[in-house]
C-alpha cells in the first residue's frame, strides 16, 4: 500500500511538472501562446469569487471585469495581454481576502519574477486560503454541530434505555465504586484526626465522584467491559492510557538518571530531552502483547550510560565507573517491578495532573501546573490532557442527566424521585 501511494505521488509530481513546463514553453513562443494561461486565469477567477461573502458586489464585479477571459482572448489575438499586470491584480486581491496568517505568503508572491513560477505559487497559496476558509467555517459551525450531536446522542441513549432498562447497570456500578473509594478516602482522613465521623454519603461531592470515575478510565483494564455511557470513547481512552504509560516510563527513566548522575549532566542544556529522544524509539509498540518491557528498559539503560559518558568525554571529564553504570542500569530495569517507588511516585503525579485538569472549568483553556518530575514530558502531558478533557467534557454534556439521576439515587436514596428520573432529560 505504501509503495502504491509513493507511485501515485510520483506520477502526480511528473504530471504537474509536465504541465508547468508546457505552459512555460507556450509563453516563451514568439508570439506567446496564451490559451493554457487563460484557462488558469479562469480557474483563479472562480476561486477568488468563492471566497466572497454575499453582498460583496463591488469586488465581485471588479474580479469579473479584470479576469474576463473573453476579453483576455481578444487581447491575446493581438499579442496585447499584460500577463504580469493580471498576476499583480490577482495577488493584490488575494491580499485583501486572505487571513492574516497568509500575509508573508502574499509578500513572497510579490517578490517572484518568473511568471510561470508565480502562477504555480499563486495556486499553492490559493489552496492554503481554501483550507483557511474551510477551517473557519468548521470553527463557526462547531458549537451548533456539537449542540446537535449532544442532543442526538442523548436522545438515542434514552431510546435504548427505554427498550433495555439494564443499559445503565455497568455505569451505575462504575459510579458506585467511585463513591466507595471516596468514602474510604474520607474515612482514612477522619480516622487520622479527632472529631466526628464525616464519612456520610451526603458529604460527598457528586462532581468529585464523577471526576474520580473518569480518572479510573486512565488505568482501566480494557479486558473488562467499559461502562455503557463510555463505549463510543473506549478506543480513544485506551490509546490515551497507553500513551500515558509510555510517558510514565520516560519520566521514571529521566528522574532516576537525574538522581544518580545529575551532578555530571547538570551543565548540559536539554539533556533531559536527549534522554527522552533515546527512550521513545525503544518504547514504541509498548502496548502490544509481544512487547518485552524489561528488555526495552535494559536497552534504554545501556543507551543512557553511553549518552552520559559521551557527554562527559566531550567536556574532558571522567566517565562513569562500572559500578555506577551497573547501578543506573539496574534501577532503570527495576521500573518494571510491581510497586516500584519511582514508578508509583510518577504515577501519582500524573494522576494529580489529570485530576487538576478535570477540576478546571470546561471553558478554561489553560493547563494546570505540571507536578515536579514531569517537566520532561510536559508538552506531551498537556497534549494528552487536552484530548482527555475533551472526551470527558463531551461525555458529561451528553450523559450528565443520567449521571445526575444515578448519583441522586446512590448518595441521597431517601430524596423524592423527580420527573427527570423516569423521562428523557431535556437540558
Amino acid at each position: 500500500m505504501k509503495t502504491f501511494h509513493r507511485t501515485v505521488g510520483t506520477v502526480k509530481r511528473i504530471v504537474h511538472k509536465a504541465f508547468w513546463d508546457h505552459l512555460e514553453s507556450e509563453l516563451n513562443e514568439d508570439p506567446p501562446e496564451y490559451e493554457h494561461a487563460i484557462k488558469l486565469f479562469e480557474e483563479i477567477k472562480e476561486i477568488l469569487l468563492s471566497f466572497l461573502t454575499p453582498g460583496a458586489n463591488r469586488i465581485q464585479n471588479q474580479i469579473c471585469e479584470v479576469l474576463d477571459t473573453d476579453l483576455i482572448r481578444q487581447q491575446a489575438e493581438h499579442n496585447a495581454v499584460d500577463i504580469h499586470g493580471l498576476a499583480n491584480y490577482i495577488i493584490n486581491t488575494m491580499g485583501k481576502l486572505c487571513a492574516p496568517i497568509r500575509d508573508d505568503d502574499i509578500k513572497q508572491l510579490k517578490a517572484t519574477d518568473n511568471i510561470v513560477e508565480l502562477l504555480r505559487q499563486i495556486f499553492h497559496v490559493l489552496d492554503l486560503m481554501k483550507m483557511d476558509m474551510a477551517n473557519y467555517t468548521i470553527q463557526c459551525l462547531r458549537p451548533y454541530l456539537q449542540r446537535n450531536l449532544v442532543d442526538y446522542e442523548r436522545t438515542k441513549f434514552q431510546e435504548i434505555l427505554e427498550e433495555t432498562p439494564s443499559a445503565l447497570d455497568l455505569t451505575t456500578e462504575w459510579i458506585k465504586e467511585s463513591i466507595e473509594d471516596e468514602l474510604s478516602s474520607i474515612s482514612d482522613e477522619s480516622s487520622s484526626s479527632s472529631g466526628a465521623d464525616h464519612s456520610s454519603k451526603s458529604n460527598i461531592s457528586p462532581t468529585l465522584v464523577l471526576n474520580n470515575g473518569y480518572l479510573k478510565l486512565l488505568q482501566w483494564d480494557y479486558h473488562k467491559t467499559i461502562p455503557e455511557t463510555l463505549i463510543t470513547d473506549e478506543v480513544r481512552l485506551q490509546e490515551l492510557r497507553e500513551k500515558l504509560n509510555q510517558l510514565k516510563i520516560i519520566a521514571c527513566v529521566c528522574l532516576i538518571t537525574n538522581n544518580m548522575v545529575g551532578a555530571a549532566i547538570v551543565d548540559v542544556p536539554d539533556f533531559a530531552d536527549q534522554l527522552k529522544r533515546v527512550s521513545v524509539p525503544l518504547l514504541e509498540g509498548m502496548s502490544k502483547k509481544t512487547f518485552d518491557l524489561k528488555e526495552a528498559l535494559n536497552a534504554i539503560g545501556v543507551q543512557i550510560c553511553s549518552k552520559v559518558n559521551g557527554s562527559l568525554s566531550e567536556r574532558g571529564l571522567p566517565t562513569l565507573n562500572a559500578e555506577t553504570q551497573n547501578n543506573l542500569m539496574g534501577q532503570i530495569a527495576s521500573i518494571v517491578e510491581e510497586n516500584n517507588p519511582v514508578c508509583s511516585l510518577i504515577d501519582k503525579r500524573i494522576q494529580l495532573f489529570m485530576k487538576s485538569l478535570l477540576a478546571l472549568p470546561s471553558f478554561q483553556k489553560c493547563m494546570p501546573a505540571v507536578p515536579g518530575g514531569l517537566s520532561v514530558i510536559q508538552t506531551e502531558m498537556e497534549f494528552v490532557g487536552s484530548q482527555y478533557a475533551s472526551i470527558v467534557n463531551f461525555n458529561k454534556q451528553v450523559y450528565g442527566p443520567f449521571y445526575a439521576n444515578i448519583l441522586r439515587k446512590l448518595l441521597f436514596p431517601e430524596a423524592p424521585i423527580g420527573k427527570t428520573e423516569t423521562e428523557a432529560p431535556t437540558n
